[in-house]
């Protein structure tokens, strides 16, 4: 069931003839994890941001769960359904306490007292930061830091989450956390993700990625069809998994190994046998 369609869209900054954005049209599926990746000034960025409203189509429309984002009447209820992670975690924190800061959209909203403390718990368990409730953001890491500002969208209940290169500013560890938190969350609760990233081994959890190119989509495949056609991909500019390179390299010194490798796992699963 569709629970976003962009149709036809065309965005332009103020000040610039080149649109960012030129009739872009895409469909996502509820419960799907979409994945967008493309060169920096491809337009990912301004393209998630109209998916929610923050932005406004100058052509073409977004219509949300049946509701267009162009209706101001219906703006809030598109946002309570569609919420956004932001790149830097720093600037997605407001409060000097993490259940405060967690509280802060649903306290704007005027949800009564109860269903607020029900929900901010309920947020914090699913991002596994319950345990840190009372403790101040800015001694976080930086992970830690992105599942508080992921757990304060769920408090509104959405049923999209919008990522905007969450990981961008993190170690590899706090990738790791915030990846395998939206993860579950896709898996458990059967939240619709769309992610942007840059790095294409997170791109292998999607159900389908998006290659965007100066404004237009230019290709949109499973991950795994994406990522096994490495001359297609080098074309686009883009890297291939980690895992899917050193396969290749592997294969052209005689090495017998299947095209799918995607992952370290599959990689020693395919090598002990040859050792």
């Amino acid at each position: 069931m569709e629970i976003i369609r962009a149709e036809g869209l065309r965005f332009a900054y103020e000040g610039q003839e080149t649109p960012v954005l030129n009739d872009v049209s895409l469909s996502i599926q509820k419960g799907e994890w979409l994945t967008i990746v493309g060169h920096n000034g491809s337009g990912k960025s301004t393209f998630v941001k109209l998916l929610n409203g923050l932005f406004l189509p100058q052509e073409g429309r977004v219509v949300v769960d049946g509701m267009d984002t162009a209706d101001e009447q219906r703006i809030w209820d598109i946002r309570k359904r569609v919420g956004m992670v932001f790149q830097n975690p720093d600037n997605q924190l407001v409060a000097t306490v993490v259940e405060e800061d967690v509280a802060f959209g649903l306290e704007n909203l005027g949800y009564p007292p109860l269903e607020i403390q029900r929900r901010v718990r309920e947020a914090l368990e699913k991002v596994r930061m319950d345990r840190f409730a009372q403790s101040a953001p800015h001694m976080l890491s930086g992970g830690q830091k992105q599942r508080v500002a992921i757990a304060g969208i769920l408090a509104m209940e959405p049923d999209v989450l919008l990522m905007d290169e969450p990981t961008a500013m993190l170690d590899p560890s706090g990738r790791r956390e915030v990846i395998e938190t939206v993860r579950q969350l896709h898996e458990q609760q059967g939240i619709t993700v769309v992610h942007v990233t840059h790095f294409m081994q997170e791109a292998l959890l999607a159900d389908r990625v998006v290659v965007m190119e100066k404004g237009r989509i230019v290709e949109e495949a499973p991950p795994r069809t994406l990522f096994t056609d490495l001359p297609r991909l080098k074309a686009l500019g883009l890297e291939s998994p980690p895992m899917a390179e050193l396969a290749h390299r592997l294969r052209q010194q005689g090495m017998p190994l299947p095209e799918t490798i995607m992952t370290v796992e599959e990689m020693v699963n395919a090598l002990c046998p040859l050792l």
